[in-house]
């Protein structure tokens, strides 16, 4: 993008006011909302926000009047511009008008501007500072204030943990529409970034975070747009596959972490890596699920003529999950001898109580809030709330015996980075090193 025009900058004491800050909407098919989003932004910028900016409208292949409006308000409004596309993406939109902006600042916002614009000067502020590398809204701190459905509460609340448990991730919300990014640190990153839709946020946090970069989160108001054309499912599967994707990634080298800490000023012996084990405890683990499931349905064949269906599902519920614990603990992590072995199946049966509750309160959350939710709606909260409870079993059982059990032959171990419990997801450079994007000295 060449250089634009923009917004002329409030000065505020003790801010810079030189930076430029580039505001990317990307749309698709918002013909109806876009004209009053963007002279809503356009008006705040215009009247408070304290650095120069500009607005792009990224419009990603829309097949209504979309782009036309776009064009409209581009010719109407100082300081704002479109760019158009011609394959659909939200990720694919915003990698390429960060790609090409000249801005020292590239952020973006969802077009229904559920998020209240008084967050803006916060989110970018530490970036400007250079204390910051990214910066994050998020919806799911006790300092925000949502309001939202109870099922997509409950959904982004599991696909975060799903995160946590995975990846160690260390920021709260991956999905929230409301992000900024110092552009040098763009320009590293996004080429590396596989995902072109809505998987493109989590992609671009778990690479700064096992980046060395350090990502603010402000505490956002949000209010949830009933009108989301999102599809539920289709993106759940698609969040799934990605985390599979990167947590592949990252254990195997395939992304380069290390080309990027080191790109990046980070300490490239410090570049995270997965657990030792985790993966191949991880697969073991499947390969059990699989074959506890097969057994769950032969036993409830088998006791169902006989005892009825109540009867014969709580039975072999109850069997199955003792011989998956049993399982899981020779085979998946290779503990041997009867040492602990009630605390372990303890340990398994109450794992199994917490997958029973999530997926029956999934369900009991789903018919309260849409009681004419259809079987796919259903399929996709089974899907997500049985996708948060596996994780719960295989973290729980992990604790219970990964560190006891013998170690799988050649299996090389590779250092964590310790988590940060703080607001900011951080990971510094080594103490005493200053890269050229942490803005402030390392701290041990």
């Amino acid at each position: 993008m060449t250089t634009a025009s923009t917004f002329a900058a409030h000065a505020r004491p003790g801010l810079p006011t030189t930076a430029v800050v580039e505001i990317v909407i990307p749309v698709y098919n918002e013909e109806e909302d876009l004209s009053e989003s963007v002279h809503r932004l356009h008006a705040a910028l215009s009247d408070t926000f304290p650095w120069a900016s500009r607005i792009t409208i990224a419009d990603n292949a829309s097949t209504d009047q979309t782009w036309a409006v776009a064009e409209r308000l581009a010719a109407e409004l100082p300081q704002v511009h479109a760019v158009h596309m011609d394959q659909k993406g939200r990720g694919r939109a915003l990698k390429q008008v960060w790609l090409a902006s000249d801005a020292d600042v590239v952020a973006y916002m969802d077009v229904d501007l559920s998020t209240d614009l008084a967050a803006l000067a916060p989110l970018v502020a530490p970036l400007i500072s250079g204390h910051s590398d990214l910066a994050i809204g998020t919806r799911l701190t006790p300092a925000s204030r949502v309001t939202r459905g109870a099922l997509r509460e409950f959904t982004s609340r599991c696909y975060n943990l799903i995160l946590h448990g995975t990846l160690g991730a260390r920021f709260s919300d991956a999905q929230c529409g409301f992000k900024a990014v110092r552009a040098s640190v763009a320009q590293a990153l996004l080429p590396v970034i596989e995902d072109t839709n809505w998987f493109f946020d989590t992609e671009l946090l778990m690479l700064a975070q096992r980046s060395g970069l350090r990502i603010a989160e402000v505490p956002v108001d949000w209010v949830d747009d009933p009108r989301s054309s999102v599809d539920i499912v289709a993106t759940a599967r698609e969040d799934l596959r990605g985390v599979w994707r990167l947590l592949t990634g990252f254990a195997s080298g395939r992304i380069p972490v290390r080309t990027l800490r080191a790109d990046l000023g980070r300490d490239t012996h410090q570049a995270p890596g997965v657990p030792a084990g985790l993966l191949g405890q991880g697969l073991r683990f499947g390969v059990v699920g699989v074959a506890s499931t097969l057994a769950y349905f032969a036993l409830y064949l088998l006791l169902r003529e006989p005892l009825g269906a109540q009867v014969a599902n709580a039975i072999t519920l109850v069997a199955t999950a003792i011989a998956n614990t049993a399982a899981n603990r020779l085979f998946t992590f290779r503990v041997v001898g009867r040492a602990r072995l009630w605390r372990d199946h303890l340990g398994g049966l109450a794992a199994f109580g917490v997958a029973l509750a999530l997926t029956s309160g999934a369900l009991g959350i789903l018919h309260a809030s849409a009681p004419e939710a259809s079987p796919q709606v259903e399929i996709v909260v089974l899907v997500v709330a049985n996708a948060v409870a596996t994780l719960v079993r295989f973290l729980t059982l992990r604790g219970l015996m990964g560190r006891r059990g013998a170690p799988a032959p050649r299996e090389r171990r590779v250092p964590a980075v310790a988590s940060d419990t703080s607001v900011l997801a951080d990971s510094d450079p080594a103490p005493g090193r200053r890269g050229p994007h942490s803005g402030a000295p390392s701290t041990p």
